[in-house]
């Protein structure tokens, strides 16, 4: 992993956070950044179809980029309530990544959040789908980003 690019700077700090918590608070802190996860804008909850889906995720996970003025990536996404720790991990991209450049979300390392401490809380499954979701949003970055 030495020759992986480093994290950007909120998305290691969060990392960090994960890895050092005892499993109870990161299960936690998991669901408190589902809780953060900021609302879909007007134009995509009227237009869904805009939205694209992560069907390898087992809860239904849709997601979108686009540029914004500084040349930054702004991601939403969609995520049902019942749904807390995918929402926990869309939260956290989210906040670590909104507003990076393109290449910064390209040179994510897919599985970096193994380095999290997420395995003993989250099913294969459900870290088969965080991979997915970045992988996804990694190409949505590509297609409408660059």
């Amino acid at each position: 992993m030495s020759d992986a690019p480093p994290l950007p700077e909120k998305l290691q700090n969060i990392v960090n956070m994960f890895r050092s918590a005892p499993k109870p608070l990161r299960l936690q802190a998991l669901l408190e950044y589902s809780r953060k996860l900021p609302p879909l804008p007007a134009k995509y909850v009227e237009h869904p179809e805009f939205m694209k889906p992560v069907p390898e995720c087992a809860s239904p996970f849709f997601l979108v980029t686009e540029r914004d003025e500084q040349g930054g990536v702004r991601m939403h996404f969609k995520v049902p309530e019942e749904a807390p720790t995918v929402r926990g991990y869309a939260g956290i991209l989210s906040e670590a990544l909104q507003g990076e450049k393109p290449e910064t979300i390209l040179n994510v390392p897919d599985q970096f959040y193994m380095e999290m401490g997420l395995t003993e809380l989250i099913t294969p499954m459900r870290l088969r789908g965080m991979g997915a979701i970045l992988m996804r949003l990694k190409n949505d970055v590509r297609e409408h980003a660059l």
